[in-house]
């Protein structure tokens, strides 16, 4: 199915690539998102849909020092984020407050709660554990892995352990376990690795090519999707992890991201640089768990898993965010700085 948007649409000043639902803000629908300017100072935009759903109103708008290439909103404290920036030369990254805003919408600067600096090679993201309050912090760069200790209140993050990859060289992100804060997945061009904290070693593989993205299922544990660049979107049950227990198409070009709706059962978005995002439904049954070494019926003889898709980008897309407030609710980021607001309420009763 093919539709332009309909969405409420927010204009970010210059190109950016990464934007997260603040899911500590219980009273509002908002997100946050930040820039990626190489000659400008770069803006996080602190943004909320209005409470008519008509609009996108910034609530906050702070300088940041540097490119932000990844950005991640603290589950549990709607004041606090975290970047991955470049400098042009270096990456780094950091942990930041919003100030009070009493109503301002020029605020004061944001405030540097912790660096983690302890990284060498080139970070790539800052994970979060989801769900609930955790003082632990992973972070991800091209050869290693860190597991902090963040005190906000010490304004301090020490590394607790630290792993390297070994002969898995670049490193490209990750996903926490929303159902074991000890279980970590990793992505690189090649595989998924998965990580036992506790211990900091790999404990099993998803070997495949091209990985650009994963992202566990909220709702059923030991369930992970998979955006690879030629063979689409993969849905993995972890404990068969030989094959997956569900393929649906990809992008026209690379696929980029995927993510899972943290309510509503098998409800998928991905996006691509195809200028397009892609809203799935595809629930796990207990009858593809079961066959999930092999896929027994072809795809193009299942039921078309494909509600809709919003395809009147001007640029590639790289950043989804479902609203955890309101799940019905999902936010996209295009590459010229675009931020989309779309309801998919319209498509959740046709499966």
């Amino acid at each position: 199915m093919q539709g332009g948007s309909s969405g409420i649409g927010y204009g970010l000043k210059y190109q950016a690539r990464c934007i997260s639902d603040v899911k500590a803000d219980t009273d509002h629908t908002s997100f946050i998102t930040g820039t990626l300017s190489l000659r400008e100072e770069n803006e996080v935009h602190l943004i909320r849909l209005s409470s008519g759903g008509t609009e996108l109103i910034c609530e906050g708008l702070f300088s940041h020092p540097n490119e932000i290439w990844d950005l991640a909103s603290c589950p549990f404290d709607q004041r606090i984020f975290s970047t991955v920036f470049s400098t042009g030369e270096s990456y780094g990254a950091a942990i930041w407050q919003i100030p009070e805003l009493y109503g301002q919408l020029n605020s004061p600067q944001l405030e540097r709660i912790a660096s983690l600096d302890a990284h060498v090679a080139k970070i790539n993201c800052v994970l979060w554990w989801p769900s609930g309050r955790h003082d632990k912090l992973f972070s991800i760069d091209d050869e290693n892995l860190f597991l902090w200790t963040l005190d906000c209140s010490k304004k301090a993050a020490q590394v607790q352990s630290k792993e390297s990859s070994g002969m898995l060289h670049y490193l490209s992100g990750g996903a926490w376990d929303p159902h074991d804060m000890n279980a970590v997945a990793t992505t690189c061009e090649s595989s998924v690795q998965f990580w036992d904290l506790r211990t900091m070693k790999k404990t099993n593989a998803i070997e495949r090519a091209h990985i650009r993205n994963a992202n566990y299922d909220m709702k059923k544990s030991h369930i992970l999707v998979t955006a690879e660049d030629e063979s689409g979107i993969h849905i993995w049950d972890l404990r068969k992890p030989k094959s997956p227990v569900k393929e649906l198409p990809g992008h026209t070009h690379w696929t980029w991201a995927v993510t899972c709706n943290p309510e509503y059962d098998g409800l998928i978005l991905s996006a691509g640089t195809d200028s397009t995002v892609n809203l799935w439904q595809a629930p796990i049954s207990a009858e593809d768990k079961a066959t999930s070494e092999s896929i027994t019926e072809p795809l193009n003889q299942q039921a078309d898993p494909l509600l809709n898709s919003y395809s009147d980008y001007e640029d590639s897309v790289y950043g989804l965010a479902w609203s955890s407030r309101e799940p019905w609710i999902f936010a996209s980021l295009s590459y010229d700085g675009r931020v989309v607001v779309e309801s998919v309420k319209p498509f959740l009763s046709r499966k």
